[in-house]
């Protein structure tokens, strides 16, 4: 188990527990960005041998994006994905595969947002793609 998992939990304040660590490692561990599932976070903690719960994904799941860590992307109402990468960016959504992958920011202009109605904040804008393969 290397380091930056248990760096990545402490930086934001969390206790560093068997089972968060087991799940920051899938994470962050290569310092890759990753876009999962509960489920597919899930099956990757199983794959490891480490004993933890579907429940527990999500609550820690949760934990990690109350914390600051990760960020919640709803791709429908009924399946959310989490994102390692937390500045301002689009997404593919393969519709086909249930696959959620970065777009080029680079690429997407948005140029005027609604007026909010009275007495709202701005939270944060999601830009959701969804594909199909042709």
């Amino acid at each position: 188990m290397t380091e930056r998992g248990s760096h990545w939990l402490t930086k934001a304040g969390l206790r560093p527990t068997r089972q968060r660590l087991c799940l920051a490692e899938l994470l962050v561990g290569d310092g890759r960005d990753r876009h999962v599932t509960a489920e597919s976070l899930h099956a990757a903690a199983e794959a490891k041998g480490e004993p933890v719960s579907l429940a527990t994904v999500y609550n820690t799941l949760k934990t990690f994006c109350d914390a600051g860590l990760i960020n919640e992307i709803s791709v429908d109402g009924s399946r959310s994905y989490f994102d390692t990468r937390l500045d301002d960016h689009p997404h593919f959504f393969w519709e086909d595969e249930g696959i959620l992958t970065d777009a080029p920011a680079e690429e997407l202009r948005i140029t005027q947002l609604p007026r909010l109605p009275e007495g709202a904040e701005l939270s944060r804008v999601d830009v959701v793609i969804r594909l199909k393969r042709g």
